[in-house]
């Protein structure tokens, strides 16, 4: 009973301490007086260190105890007769490797944030942002129900489409951040159908009574092969929009619009791994229908291909990184669908994100190198070409050029065949309404918010 007791409390703490954190900084904001740096720099790695050192020791406690898994109920918060909400963490093989490194990670990038931002007018901002992140990924992490997960999951997307946009002042950041959380509905719409299905299936959203009996990763899924394939593929989705898998691999170049630090811990490290993640959690699924281990398998490929195609074209180097970060998340994925061992992809996912923080928080420096050396050699560094470009015809080798630096006209795509469709069915859907509600009222009823004569496009507003 003090076993549990203690797990309780610790479980609560790793949740509450980067809760707390984003309740000061946001509460502070919100009354014009906004915490100083010095007291953020404080602030930040306290809830931090307190969500990790409550992590390792339930770890810690789990080890000695000889337990797998652990289950902690925070609250009931529906209980009617067909449907079950409650508020649930599990701690697993999963879910405590993931949240320690979440901890972890944004420890490194809190302490580089608070120099690197230092003066920046929205200091402030930035670390709300960060909090809310980092509250969206333990959340996300521990999460036993897909209701919890979902909660976390808005949170990491929220943050990540504010920092985005962190630097309003200038329209590419506020354009781009508006892609990415367009891009965010798709997968979040995805998530809360997935939601529904397994609710109609099991009258609740509870991991373990979907998933069936034992620890993760030898559970066995307790639903049917059509069942699985249904519930699998929207949750595919939720992923692919997540972790910017093909086809929504367009919104992660835009991204880069951010600071370093939010473009460092969000795409690579720990929120473009989140879709890797999602399927790890389900994987019970997975062994459960082959065909959607093989789509699993086709989107991680393909996005492995995509992005390692593309990545050798950019210009820019967040850009480069990023690709290269979706590059081995592509792998991770096709890791998931072909069957390796679980904890394969995992350890993948854990060594993937602690280099790619390196690379991110060195590539401002890695710049200012490079230019030294540039200017103690009075020109270029030499580039070797590689393998494919020269043997491939010249006519070739700019096709694939083109083709690479347009993004395999993947937002295009999206564009003609998903965006303008959606946004002409709503433009139709208020026309009518437009109509009806001028013919009820005698007249021109909704005059204030009527569109131009010209029309908007979806890609305009944004």
């Amino acid at each position: 009973m003090l076993n549990e007791s203690l797990i309780t409390v610790l479980g609560s703490l790793v949740v509450a301490a980067p809760l707390a954190l984003f309740g000061v900084l946001g509460v502070a904001s919100l009354l014009s007086r906004p915490i100083s740096e010095r007291m953020t720099g404080r602030l930040v790695p306290t809830a931090v260190l307190v969500g990790l050192f409550s992590a390792t020791a339930i770890l810690i406690l789990m080890l000695a105890l000889g337990r797998s898994h652990v289950s902690v109920e925070i609250g009931q918060w529906v209980a009617i007769p067909g449907y079950h909400f409650s508020v649930k963490l599990i701690f697993d093989r999963l879910s405590l490797p993931f949240v320690i490194l979440s901890f972890a990670l944004c420890g490194v990038i809190g302490a580089f944030a608070n120099r690197y931002m230092h003066r920046e007018p929205g200091f402030p901002r930035f670390f709300i942002g960060f909090a809310m992140f980092l509250s969206g990924m333990a959340i996300t992490s521990l999460a036993g129900t897909i209701e919890t997960l979902f909660a976390g999951w808005e949170l990491v997307g929220l943050s990540s489409a504010m920092l985005v946009a962190f630097f309003f002042s200038r329209p590419g950041p506020v354009r781009n951040g508006l892609y990415v959380w367009t891009v965010y509905r798709i997968s979040d719409a995805a998530l809360l159908t997935a939601s529904v299905v397994m609710h109609h299936l099991r009258g609740e959203g509870d991991f373990d009574i979907l998933l069936g009996t034992g620890s993760w990763p030898h559970s066995t899924a307790s639903v049917t092969s059509q069942q699985a394939v249904v519930i699998g593929l929207l949750l595919l989705v939720a992923a692919a929009g997540k972790s910017a898998l093909v086809p929504f691999s367009g919104w992660l170049p835009r991204a880069m619009e951010g600071p370093t630090p939010s473009s460092a811990i969000f795409y690579g490290a720990l929120s473009v791994h989140l879709g890797a993640f999602l399927l790890l959690r389900i994987s019970p699924l997975l062994d459960e229908s082959y065909w959607l281990s093989a789509v699993v398998l086709l989107v991680g490929a393909a996005t492995a291909i995509f992005a390692a195609f593309t990545e050798r074209v950019q210009t820019d180097i967040k850009c480069a990184l990023s690709f290269a970060s979706l590059t081995q998340v592509g792998i991770i994925v096709a890791e998931i669908g072909i069957g390796l061992p679980r904890y394969i992809p995992l350890i993948h996912i854990i060594g993937h994100a602690c280099l790619r923080t390196l690379q991110f928080l060195r590539a401002p420096s890695l710049l200012y190198d490079y230019r030294i050396m540039e200017n103690a050699i009075g020109d270029r560094l030499p580039r070797m070409p590689g393998f494919w470009e020269s043997r491939l015809p010249r006519s070739l080798s700019v096709w694939c050029y083109r083709l690479a630096m347009e993004r395999g006209y993947l937002d295009g795509w999206l564009r003609d065949r998903i965006v303008d469709p959606f946004w002409a069915a709503l433009c139709w859907c208020d026309r009518i309404e437009r109509r009806w509600t001028d013919f009820l009222s005698g007249g021109n009823s909704r005059t204030s918010d009527r569109p131009n004569a010209g029309g908007e496009s979806f890609e305009e507003l944004l």
